[in-house]
């Protein structure tokens, strides 16, 4: 008989609570949790099509290692065997910098993928460390370090009971939202028109939040620090700043408005192609509202003032007194933060602590830029030795990074690789060992990350739905046993990681003043904790001591996994709340509106305004039926709008005699791709679209149906060179190309290709 059980959706950030239809062990459908306490029954197409995802046939069933040159199905012992015998060596003859770190987006979306590669990063000991954040948001971690003293403490807006919402660089309503998590986005915006509020969009492209709109703003790609700089210029020179209840807060409020001098609407007009009244409008509106809160994503992260536009947002936010209230931005408190520490000033948050090898880029969150990966492997300098071995867990940078073809021929040289992927993709063919981790509905799910970003505090968990099949190994086992056979403990039981990990954190808990369980025995308090296995009682652990935790039996009514496991559905904790000065951890203890790293970069931001592109520029684009390169490989999600096709204005198209799904060629500095032309005003004159994670046209992979459908790899069109300098972070978006019709019969031949 067919059952069912919940689970909440691993795709994308919304973390909607899912029902899953089972029979005989296999997941035949998925539906929305109606009583899930935060997407109460919202569900998108990735989230109908998880049966799908979760049993595609070209999912990894057990490790491979290779052999002679071939990857060759093994044992778990022969794979974790090979693991050892790989990388130990190269840590103790060239250090353990030599060994280099790759996290993959997909990492936040598991349980494992939160709890265990910290554990990875410390046991190596490496500085040579790479992740998707330098390709997405890092700008906006560094800006939040700078401002607040946490790279993590990213203020949201409260979509929920804000009055005026300015959107800039983002389309939720095909990304379902990030760093922003909030299930059925497109139902909060409409429920935020509906109630009497206003939703401006600032985007090159017209894209369907952008119809869903009041007003639609088609900036020049890459000018949103110009435009949010002249905002906040005219709310200065128009006498327009509020802070109010902020104002104790605040350090540098009062060296702001000559920084911003020179922005002036006028002076950035021309550069953005806004008009300087709309400038002045769009602050005016921001400064009238009831309350307001901006709201920036990944088209202003990726750009060349990724950080100075992650900055600017904030600073509005302050200036008209919308940070840290209800209705405009607030720090979410999520159930594992760390016990709430008392307020005042901190360590603070520093950048370039370390810089890469190659082209000395500065460290950004203890990060290198994932531009540089290749280069830190086949560039041989006096600064020490390169990256020789890899392991990259849930990461696929030969798309995802700038330059792939480089990248490619790098990973093919390296002395071993270790890649944690349930694929043979485009970066883990090169793996000398792959080790698959089950399919999603086999596994637990806690939202550790996105639970931070989130638009309603709450908590949920789920445990799998479905038990492990034979010859599985739960991805947590797998990155635990990992870390052991990496940190030269292989062999070791994987429970002794978690024992560690909870002995090491309750051992501190204990003597930390503000903490619940000052001055106990912490053997006492590991007894306490419940859980089936090792992570189930570290993430029993970080609620005890948690924001709403017991305190291990301190508040009867507080948080533990067993009060959770008694609430399938989840527990809700209540809307978003002012928590100023709290979170603040910089030396100051206050938020820091002008840090110097931020004043420093200025200059350069000027030196734009005087920039015009020359002729066609690049900007990415986002499917809800995507993320990144994960589902292309499901049928159930590709086709009908979710195609790589190249967006250009018909103005363009007419100009260099393109016809609508004539195959063009698209060329940059790292290199050229071809795709199909989609002639669509949805784009402004001067601009194209290609979308993000295809390419799957490379020899030795098994995705059968991404390979049948390749794409392009918009990122080859980068030669990883242009970089925001604050953040490491890659410019994936404004970035010249030139575009060219082929010819007829070159055109037939590419459609019989793919």
């Amino acid at each position: 008989m067919p059952r069912t059980a919940l689970r909440i959706c691993p795709l994308c950030e919304a973390t909607c609570g899912l029902t899953l239809t089972i029979d005989r062990g296999r997941v035949t459908g998925a539906r929305g949790d109606r009583d899930d306490v935060f997407s109460k029954g919202f569900i998108c197409p990735k989230g109908a099509a998880f049966g799908d995802l979760d049993a595609d046939p070209d999912r990894l069933r057990a490790p491979l290692v290779r052999v002679d040159g071939e990857l060759r199905e093994a044992t778990w012992d022969e794979a974790f065997d090979a693991v050892a015998a790989g990388i130990r060596p190269v840590v103790e003859r060239y250090g353990p910098h030599a060994v280099g770190l790759v996290l993959g987006n997909p990492n936040v979306h598991t349980v494992a993928g939160a709890l265990y590669p910290p554990l990875l990063i410390a046991g190596l000991g490496t500085r040579s460390l790479f992740t998707a954040s330098t390709v997405d948001q890092m700008p906006k971690h560094v800006s939040s370090g700078l401002l607040f003293g946490d790279a993590n403490a990213i203020p949201v807006p409260d979509l929920d009971r804000t009055d005026h919402l300015l959107l800039i660089g983002a389309n939720p309503l095909e990304s379902n939202g990030s760093l922003c998590t909030a299930p059925d986005f497109p139902g909060r915006l409409k429920a935020l028109r509906a109630r009497g509020g206003t939703l401006t969009v600032v985007d090159p492209r017209r894209t369907r939040t952008a119809r869903l709109a009041d007003r639609h703003i088609a900036v020049r790609p890459g000018t949103d620090a110009l435009l949010l700089a002249a905002m906040a210029h005219t709310l200065f020179a128009e006498d327009l700043v509020t802070p109010a209840d902020l104002a104790p807060h605040l350090d540098g409020l009062d060296r702001l408005p000559a920084a911003l001098a020179d922005f002036t609407p006028e002076a950035v007009a021309d550069a953005c192609d806004v008009d300087a009244a709309t400038v002045r409008t769009l602050a005016r509106e921001l400064a009238a509202a009831p309350t307001a809160a901006v709201y920036a994503r990944i088209g202003s992260c990726t750009v060349p003032h990724g950080t100075l536009a992650g900055w600017l947002v904030d600073v509005l936010n302050v200036l008209t007194g919308n940070l840290d209230r209800p209705g405009g931005a607030l720090f979410p408190q999520a159930a594992t933060d760390r016990t709430p520490r008392p307020a005042g000033p901190g360590r603070g948050f520093a950048l370039g602590r370390w810089h890469s090898r190659v082209r000395r880029h500065p460290e950004a969150k203890g990060e290198l830029p994932l531009a540089a990966l290749a280069e830190e492997i086949d560039t041989a300098t006096d600064e020490g030795e390169p990256i020789r071995a890899l392991v990259a867990v849930a990461a696929n940078p030969v798309l995802s990074a700038p330059d792939g073809d480089r990248l490619d021929k790098a990973l093919a040289s390296l002395d071993f690789m270790v890649s944690v992927d349930p694929y043979l993709n485009e970066t883990s063919r090169h793996a000398h060992v792959v080790l698959p981790p089950p399919p999603p509905a086999q596994s637990p799910h806690h939202d550790f990350a996105f639970n931070t970003l989130a638009v309603r505090n709450q908590v949920r968990y789920t445990r799998p739905a479905v038990p492990l099949e034979p010859g599985r190994m739960a991805e947590t086992e797998i990155l635990a046993r990992l870390v052991l056979a990496v940190t030269g403990m292989h062999g070791a039981d994987p429970a002794v990681v978690d024992a560690m990990v909870v002995d090491r954190t309750l051992a501190q808990a204990v003597t930390e003043p503000h903490s619940p369980v000052h001055g106990r025995d912490p053997k006492d308090l590991a007894a306490l904790l419940t859980g089936v296995n090792g992570p189930e009682r570290r993430l029993d652990m970080m609620l005890r001591l948690g924001p709403y935790g017991d305190g291990f039996g301190a508040d009867p009514d507080g948080l533990t996994l067993d009060r959770l496991l008694a609430h399938p559905h989840g527990i809700d904790l209540g809307p978003l709340r002012p928590r100023l000065p709290q979170p603040l951890k910089t030396r100051s203890g206050k938020v820091e509106l002008l840090p110097e790293p931020i004043a420093a970069d200025l200059p350069r931001l000027r030196a734009a305004l005087a920039e015009r592109p020359a002729g066609l520029v690049l900007v990415g684009r986002r499917h809800l039926r995507s993320n990144n390169s994960w589902m292309h490989n499901v049928p159930a999600l590709t086709g009908g709008s979710n195609r790589c096709t190249l967006h250009l204005h018909p103005e363009d198209a007419e100009r260099l005699g393109v016809r609508d799904g004539q195959t063009v060629r698209i060329k940059g500095a790292g290199g050229e791709v071809t795709a199909p032309a989609e002639v669509t005003d949805a784009v402004r004159p001067g601009v194209v679209s290609l979308p993000h994670g295809w390419g799957h046209d490379r020899p030795g992979t098994r995705t059968r149906h991404a390979s049948a459908d390749p794409g392009a790899n918009v990122n080859q069109l980068l030669d990883g060179s242009l970089l925001d300098p604050l953040s490491g972070n890659a410019v994936l978006n404004a970035v010249p190309v030139e575009v060219a019709p082929l010819s007829a019969a070159v055109t037939k031949t590419c459609r019989a290709l793919t």
